[in-house]
């Protein structure tokens, strides 16, 4: 009985330990990515910015942290399925993402409506003339930061942020909760209606990610709002 007691003390002290350390590893992830999400708020002047800078700029950013986050999978032995990179459902996931997406999309729109509505702010400006893409490469390189931005952003914020905060907080709801808020902050520029649009939609992915244990959906739904948003309707509006 002595020997099972202190089997069991070692596995809680192991547990802990191991809780302790996710936590200063989600706080040091986060003290990279949080500060410059908080800049989105205060975007004024845009004058020296263009869309080639600020896509590559972005594109480099979301592969360092992706692979920052791999570094700590294979740090603690982690298989990269436990953040979603998974194909289990196969095209399932595939065909739900895409169906998901029509109400998902709709009820966006709706929902930032209703905030202007009931008095939070638009964009005091008009959106950023650098999320504009000008030109047939500019048009090539806005396909490509869509597909890496939807890549790279649910794995940060639906694989990673959510299996840390889940471990650390014990809570999935408050795990998906605090993931939305963080990533609503790096969209300021859409003034707080547009924040409070992007934290529901990240809920929302977050949802779809833990019922289905796989990024894929997420993945399709988010390339779908930021294919049309950023290079459809430009091209279509040329």
């Amino acid at each position: 009985m002595l020997g099972l007691k202190k089997t069991a003390d070692n596995s809680d002290r192991g547990e802990q330990v191991s809780r302790r350390q996710q936590l200063v590893e989600v706080s040091v992830f986060l003290f990279l990515i949080v500060p410059s999400l908080v800049l989105s708020l205060f975007v004024v002047n845009q004058s020296g910015l263009s869309f080639v800078l600020v896509a590559i700029s972005t594109i480099l950013r979301d592969l360092a942290l992706v692979s920052l986050i791999l570094f700590f999978l294979w740090r603690n032995g982690e298989p990269i399925g436990k953040i979603g990179w998974t194909f289990r459902n196969g095209w399932k996931d595939v065909f739900l993402g895409i169906l998901l997406f029509i109400p998902l999309f709709l009820g966006a729109g709706l929902l930032e409506s209703a905030f202007r509505a009931a008095g939070l702010s638009a964009p005091s400006t008009p959106l950023p003339s650098f999320l504009s893409a000008k030109g047939y490469s500019g048009f090539i390189l806005a396909f490509v930061l869509v597909v890496v931005v939807a890549l790279a952003e649910e794995t940060i914020f639906r694989g990673y942020l959510i299996l840390r905060l889940r471990n650390v907080t014990r809570s999935i709801p408050a795990a998906i909760i605090l993931s939305a808020v963080i990533f609503s902050l790096g969209h300021g520029y859409e003034g707080s209606a547009g924040i409070a649009t992007v934290g529901l939609m990240g809920a929302a992915l977050a949802v779809v990610y833990v019922w289905r244990r796989s990024l894929v959906a997420p993945i399709v739904i988010h390339f779908l709002v930021d294919f049309i948003g950023i290079v459809l309707l430009p091209w279509l509006g040329r």
